[in-house]
């Protein structure tokens, strides 16, 4: 933290007092190629053997 004039920057870290992995992006990412797979996977079966 550090003040200009009147002005007092913060990291983000600082502001929330956390640090933040990136385990919502990894959990975004795979739940969208499982429901990309099980889609694929509702559409493919039936047209095979209908």
């Amino acid at each position: 933290m550090h003040k200009d004039g009147e002005e007092i920057h913060v990291t983000e870290e600082e502001a929330t007092g956390a640090v933040k992995p990136h385990v919502g992006r990894w959990v975004l990412g795979v739940s969208l190629v499982l429901i990309v797979i099980a889609m694929t996977l509702v559409w493919v079966i039936p047209a095979l053997f209908g």
